[in-house]
């Protein structure tokens, strides 16, 4: 059986970036973008400050914790469970992302449980894969992320694996202001469709954005593609109204697409 409800979603991950000041001047550029899904991914300390500015506009803009602890509860210092997401009025989690992958040295493994809490607080997870410019160069990059896929499907259910968004984020185009080209683009999330469906043994429409050093020029020409269903946006994504315009852009493509 084949799902057509494929989701138009811009993102924007703050990483560790943020203030009081910034969410009130942020939030004043926001407006709904018809088609597209919208949601924002400040540090775990601004979350609730975020939530509560965008109720006092009624803004229709999703909030999400950049991770999650895989645990529901328990001695560990620092963390944040995702019930605790829930609990504030957060709605999405980023699992997976490279840079926690490099810097706190997470495992598919570790990657796949923190989808599943994720999933059973409610919470809907971005799960971000993705290769380094080293297993590119390999040829391997197909491969990795097949391997980053896998593990986190084989934890799932095929109700949740239809459920699940995936991020592509080539690692050697994040803060480097790289993307790769859009041939590179479709031809890994076309892999990644076929992972994905090969894990619920038939097709279904996955979403799938793309995240590496997304901007306003190069979101026009990634959006264009058919297997491009909108962006996980890092630095671009800072300034409220560059959110805006990437959103918009999003909007525009899939309108013409239309």
């Amino acid at each position: 059986m084949t799902d057509t409800a494929r989701r138009q979603i811009v993102a924007a991950n703050w990483k560790m970036h943020g203030s009081l000041d910034m969410i009130q001047g942020y939030v004043g550029h926001l407006q709904p973008v018809e088609g597209v899904e919208l949601v924002l991914f400040p540090p775990a300390t601004h979350l609730a400050p975020l939530v509560s500015a965008l109720d006092a506009v009624e803004a229709r803009v999703a909030v999400g914790a950049q991770d999650v602890h895989d645990k529901e509860a328990g001695a560990y210092t620092g963390e944040v469970a995702a019930t605790m997401v829930a609990d504030l009025g957060g709605r999405w989690a980023i699992v997976g992302h490279s840079e926690r992958r490099r810097y706190a040295a997470e495992s598919d493994e570790l990657v796949a449980a923190k989808v599943v809490a994720a999933f059973r607080a409610g919470l809907q997870p971005v799960l971000c894969v993705g290769e380094t410019l080293e297993e590119r160069q390999a040829g391997d990059a197909e491969a990795v992320v097949a391997r980053q896929l896998s593990c986190v499907t084989n934890a799932l259910s095929a109700e949740a694996i239809r459920r699940l968004v995936v991020a592509y984020e080539p690692v050697w185009a994040i803060g480097t202001g790289h993307s790769a080209t859009l041939a590179q683009v479709e031809t890994m999330h076309s892999a990644i469709r076929r992972v994905l469906n090969d894990a619920v043994d038939g097709e279904f429409a996955a979403t799938v954005l793309y995240g590496g050093s997304v901007n306003e020029k190069n979101a026009i020409e990634l959006f264009s593609s058919s297997l491009v269903d909108g962006a996980l946006v890092g630095g671009a994504a800072l300034a409220g109204e560059r959110f805006m315009t990437i959103a918009r852009a999003m909007h525009e493509a899939g309108r013409a697409a239309g």
